[in-house]
């Protein structure tokens, strides 16, 4: 790497700007200790990777190897530390995400559904392992995800929180143990900006309510109330979804029957704890067989 840095610095790489990635290197003079497990991001300038990006600085044993935007996006060619909250990383913000697969050990990828068969194809093409945030895919993204992870490690879950995976787990076996005497209520709140309703999570949530109960949730799903709905109607899961502020994402799951009612409820504060579960999601990943993976697996409920 003629003219650049070798330097090490914390636990991601150093090299001036413009350069856009580090160029690896076996042997000698190699710019990154082989130990350290390569981490990439994808939607750099968004929240989320602002917090998956430090979460990966300030975590013994790996590095942030690159970042990325969409091509055009005005954060291409800056120092991703901008948007991470950090001091300059010496690495640029670019569109070249086959470049950032290539070199990544893992890429964590909270950003589009338009993006996600793109990235799953280059996990696939590299065989790199991909932690999957985003929610809101169709079908065609959904098959782009399970075609892709025929050929590596992909972790998909629509939160990455562990209290949140327990919290499914919990849900599932309550409505195993009630009855639909109990109705299902799942109400969501997230800030202003979030563009998807129901919540991935709140869809998690339901699936597993009704896999509890031994139904499809697309049979079940009532998502939303308005007017003269009529009476409820048995054995239904009801969705509502609420917008406003700052809220990172509170997440109720109600069983409802005469006489009582049992509420189950996780309220995130920061998003550092999604960041923190897809970076242990990754490390987990790490040397294991192509497939698709859920939070259940990594943290030992499957």
């Amino acid at each position: 790497m003629e003219g650049a840095s070798k330097a090490a610095i914390g636990r991601f790489v150093f090299l001036p700007l413009p350069l856009t990635f580090p160029t690896l290197r076996s042997g000698k003079g190699d710019t990154m200790p082989s130990s350290e497990y390569l981490i990439g991001v994808t939607g750099a300038a968004g929240r989320m990777a602002a917090m998956l990006m430090r979460e990966v600085i300030t975590t013994e044993g790996c590095a942030l190897i690159g970042a990325t935007e969409a091509p055009g996006h005005v954060a291409i060619g800056k120092d991703a530390g901008m948007y991470a909250g950090e001091a300059a990383l010496g690495i640029a913000i670019s569109d070249d995400a086959e470049r950032l697969f290539s070199l990544a050990d893992a890429v964590l990828d909270f950003t589009a559904p338009a993006a996600t068969p793109i990235h799953a194809a280059l996990a696939a093409r590299f065989r790199k392992v991909l932690v999957l945030g985003t929610t809101g895919h169709d079908q065609n993204e959904i098959s782009a995800v399970r075609e892709a992870a025929k050929s590596c490690a992909i972790v998909q879950a629509p939160n990455m929180s562990v209290s949140v995976t327990l919290l499914m787990a919990l849900t599932e076996q309550v409505g195993r143990v009630l009855g639909d005497e109990y109705d299902i209520e799942i109400v969501e709140m997230h800030h202003r900006h979030k563009v998807d309703a129901p919540s991935g999570t709140a869809l998690g949530l339901g699936r597993a309510a009704a896999k509890g109960r031994g139904v499809k949730l697309d049979d079940v799903a009532v998502r939303g109330r308005d007017g003269m709905t009529g009476a409820r109607k048995k054995g239904t899961i009801g969705f509502a979804a609420l917008r406003g502020g700052d809220v990172v994402g509170d997440h109720s799951v109600i069983f409802a029957a005469d006489g009582e009612r049992l509420e189950l409820t996780h309220r995130a504060t920061s998003r550092r704890t999604f960041a923190r579960g897809a970076v242990h999601a990754a490390l987990w990943a790490r040397g294991k067989a192509p497939g698709l993976y859920s939070m259940a697996d990594v943290i030992g409920l499957k």
